[in-house]
Parts: C-alpha cells; sequence; structure tokens
C-alpha cells in the first residue's frame, strides 16, 4: 500500500470539490446573501488543503498502476474527505449553530445522495448554501471519483480500481476498452438529462435556481429541495410528472441510456433488471393507487399522480415527497418499505439493495429448490440468457447478508441513543439505503434534527456504506488491508 500516493490522489479530488465551490459562490453574489464569506472562506480553504495534499505527495509517484487495495483506498478516504470539506460552507456560515456532526450529517447526505437533513427551515438558509447543498448531490450521483477519472488525465492508470470501487452494482459496465473514456460516456449522458429537466422545469413555472436544485436532487436520486414541503411547495401536476419521469430515467442503469440514445432500443427493452425495475414500479403504484382512493383523494387522477411520484420516490431512493405517505394504509406504507429496500438498477444513481441484486438471490433460491427435487439436475443462475458465475453470486449472497448484518446493528445503535424502536429501524434503513426520509419521528413530514449526536454519526457512516456498497467503507477497518 502506498500511502503517500494514495493520499497524493486524493488531495486532487479535494481540490476538485474546492472548483465547484465557485459555482454556489456566483449564486450567492448574485442574490447578495450572506453565503458569500463562507463559500469564499470555504473554496480558499479546500483548493488549499487540496494543492498542498498534491504537492506534498506529488514525489511519491511512481510507473506501475495502482493496486486493488489503493483504489478502495482512495475511494473510501476520499468521499469521507469530499463530506468533511463540503461540510465547510454550513459550519463557516452558523447556519447549524457550530454543530459539527450537522454540517458534517447534511454535507455527507449531499455526496451520497441520501437526501436525509436536519435543516427545520430550509428557506431561511441563504440560497448560495442551498445550491452547495444541492449540487453535492449532483457531483456524488454520479461520482466524484468518476467525475476525475472522466477530467483528470493523471488518474488514467489504474483507474478501473477506482471505477470498480465506487460505482454500484455486482458488475460494473465498462462501455469503452478505456477506463477515462467510459467514465466520460457516463458523465456526458448525465449532464444531458439534467440539462433537458432543467429546462422542462423552467417551462412549469420554476426559475433557473430552482430547477437546477430539483435537478440535481431528481438525477443524483438525492431529494434535496429547496422549500420546506419539497416539491409540494410547487402545487403543480405538470412539475409533479416531469420529476417523476426524471426519476425513473436516474433509477436506470445510465449503461442503458448510452445505448438507447445510440438507437438500440431492443437491446434497452430486453434487458431484465430493467423489465423488473418498471414492473415492480407499475404494480406498487397501480395496488397502492386502489388502497389509497378508499380514504383518500377524490380524483383518480390525483391519486395517480401523488402515487406514482412517490413511489418513484422510494423506489429510486430519491426521497423527495408530494403527499404524506405515513397518513396512507398499512398496504400502502408496506409496499413503500419492500420499495425502500429493493432501490434502483445497478449503474443508477439509485441506492438500496440493487434490483440486480433481488432478481440474483430470487433465482438462486429457486434454483436451490429445484435441486431438491431433482438433486442430479444441473442448473445455472441465468439473467437476460447469459450464465452468471457462481463467484459473482456469492459476492451477492454476502453483500446481502452483511448488508442486513449491519443495518440491524445500526439501527440497534441508534436505538440505544433513547431513539424509539421504529424510528431507529426507519432511519438506519433510510439512510443505509441512501433514501432519506423513513417513517416515525423521521417521516416525509420530519427530519433528523431531533436525533441524538452519537445516533447521527453512526448514520452518517450508514450514508457512506450505502454509497460505496458496504466493501469499500468496511475494509478500511480491517488491519490486513493495510500490511504490506
Amino acid at each position: 500500500m502506498r500511502l503517500r500516493y494514495v493520499l497524493h490522489v486524493i488531495g486532487a479530488l479535494v481540490f476538485c470539490v474546492g472548483l465547484t465551490m465557485a459555482w454556489p459562490l456566483a449564486f450567492s453574489l448574485y442574490y447578495g446573501d450572506a453565503g458569500v464569506m463562507p463559500l469564499l472562506g470555504s473554496m480558499v480553504a479546500t483548493l488549499c488543503a487540496g494543492a498542498f495534499m498534491f504537492g506534498v505527495f506529488r514525489n511519491s509517484r511512481m510507473e506501475r498502476g495502482l493496486s486493488h487495495r489503493e483504489g478502495m483506498a482512495i475511494v473510501g478516504i476520499g468521499w469521507l474527505a469530499a463530506g468533511l470539506f463540503g461540510a465547510l460552507p454550513f459550519l463557516l456560515s452558523g447556519i447549524f449553530g457550530g454543530s459539527l456532526v450537522d454540517c458534517v450529517f447534511e454535507s455527507l447526505s449531499g455526496f451520497t445522495t441520501t437526501g436525509a437533513s436536519v435543516l427545520s427551515d430550509i428557506e431561511a438558509v441563504p440560497r448560495g448554501l442551498l445550491f452547495w447543498r444541492s449540487l453535492t448531490h449532483w457531483l456524488g450521483g454520479m461520482g466524484i471519483i468518476v467525475l476525475s477519472l472522466a477530467i483528470l488525465p493523471f488518474l488514467g492508470v489504474g483507474g478501473m480500481q477506482l471505477y470498480k470501487a465506487e460505482v454500484p452494482g455486482p458488475v460494473p459496465d465498462k462501455l469503452k476498452p478505456r477506463i477515462k473514456d467510459t467514465a466520460l460516456l457516463l458523465w456526458k449522458v448525465y449532464v444531458l438529462f439534467s440539462a433537458v429537466e432543467t429546462v422542462l422545469l423552467m417551462l412549469g413555472g420554476m426559475d433557473l435556481f430552482d430547477a437546477l436544485c430539483h435537478t440535481f436532487g431528481t438525477m443524483a436520486t438525492g431529494g434535496f429541495s429547496t422549500r420546506n414541503t419539497s416539491v409540494a411547495a410547487f402545487d403543480s401536476a405538470y412539475i409533479d410528472w416531469v420529476i417523476t419521469v426524471f426519476m425513473l430515467i436516474a433509477g436506470i442503469n445510465f449503461t442503458l441510456h448510452f445505448l438507447a440514445l445510440r438507437g438500440r432500443i431492443r437491446d434497452v427493452l430486453q434487458d431484465s433488471e430493467l423489465r423488473l425495475f418498471l414492473a415492480l414500479f407499475g404494480v406498487c403504484s397501480l395496488v397502492i393507487t386502489v388502497d389509497v382512493l378508499r380514504v383518500d383523494y377524490s380524483s383518480v387522477s390525483d391519486a395517480v399522480r401523488y402515487t406514482a411520484f412517490q413511489v418513484a420516490s422510494i423506489l429510486t431512493t430519491t426521497g423527495y415527497a408530494t403527499a404524506d405517505y405515513e397518513l396512507w394504509p398499512s398496504l400502502c406504507q408496506a409496499l413503500l418499505l419492500v420499495c425502500m429496500f429493493v432501490g434502483g438498477c445497478a449503474g443508477s444513481t439509485g441506492g438500496g439493495m440493487k434490483v440486480m441484486r433481488i432478481q440474483l438471490l430470487v433465482k438462486h433460491s429457486y434454483k436451490e429448490l429445484i435441486q431438491l427435487i431433482h438433486p442430479r439436475s444441473v442448473k445455472q443462475v441465468k439473467v437476460g440468457g447469459k450464465a452468471i458465475p457462481h463467484g459473482v453470486v456469492s459476492g451477492v449472497w454476502a453483500f446481502f447478508v452483511l448488508w442486513l448484518l449491519l443495518f440491524v446493528l445500526s439501527a440497534l445503535v441508534v436505538a440505544a441513543t433513547g431513539v424509539d424502536l421504529m424510528s431507529s429501524f426507519a432511519a438506519s434503513l433510510a439512510c443505509i439505503g441512501n433514501i432519506g426520509p423513513g417513517v416515525g419521528i423521521v417521516g416525509p413530514t420530519d427530519n433528523y434534527a431531533g436525533l441524538p449526536d452519537l445516533a447521527k454519526w453512526v448514520l452518517v457512516l450508514c450514508m457512506l456504506l450505502g454509497r460505496l456498497e458496504i466493501y469499500t467503507v468496511v475494509i478500511l477497518f480491517v488491519p490486513e488491508f493495510w500490511r504490506k
């Protein structure tokens, strides 16, 4: 493990984070709000820290590429560093009363696209800081490491190690022979959809500021809004449907979007994960719509609109809200809970377990049942007509067990701080699944501000675990990982 080289690369990543602060600083200057000095001070501090790390450890560069361990260390520590430096604007502005845990919580909730917030009065926050808060979503959605691979040539060697450690899913898709080209293609698709959604939202009556912030939250499946009542504040069926469609787009593997833009529609439609994702969305939306009509909404169109929005928001782990689903019937809440566990597709910006993993687990379980009936039969697990290697299936089972274990353990620790059991499990699930709102005291109309500090630190770790797919974070705590 070349620790100096790891810190050298992380210095470059921190420097990039500092550069992105220029965008919210420009908004803050335009509106003349109180965010100018906190953003300027944070930008200078972040740029200096990144340049210092990059320069001090520059002589440590070696010709050979990154090893697998170095790649995982850069991703794990790099995301933590981004979250810590991203908290500086909040800390310097004093909007959280100088609480370090609240500042780090809000920052990492943004970068990990969780969308869990400790802000009680969002609309009272300076617009420049709100823009930075939403921008952390957009940067974290496709991935700050993937962005770096696309724009920083010195990461071209050994880049696959970084890509595999960050991109969510059992098997990362590689579109081009050079990983830098793959990263650039993914970001181009990401920017294209973001631009289209921004224009559509502005046509619906949003100004540029609100349109950009809600686009960042949608395409990154993050969920930070500029309004206290989230998207419901706009009270627009048009805006609800635009965001619903783009939440679904963001929850689909971006490789499929690239294929669709290249005209390979048949290949896209044949993807079994996509079909299962859309089927789950359709079935849950239909059942919840029928059930919710019994107790709420006089209009079928309103029921369909609010249900589709909420199912898309929870399934893709975005976390936006236009209705308080805690007031819906028990069946509706149970289906939304299932959606929380499943999450989006592999290779999307969505969180959760991922549809691909659920699909593999179900097919492997069915295979085991068949072999109990026919012990001599030879049956392979197939997805899309292709046999899945046994090592991938074993890895998915290991991930599933570890994910559940860490989820339960974190929920118990949160409960030990005095939080009620339902809210503890909901908060842990919402954070490790990068969803944002849960139920109980962290429901869609509440936030995480009332939780004890220890509970917040635990949930911060859960956010990182969920965004980096467990292993990249857990491996950092294994002593063997750091030994030669």
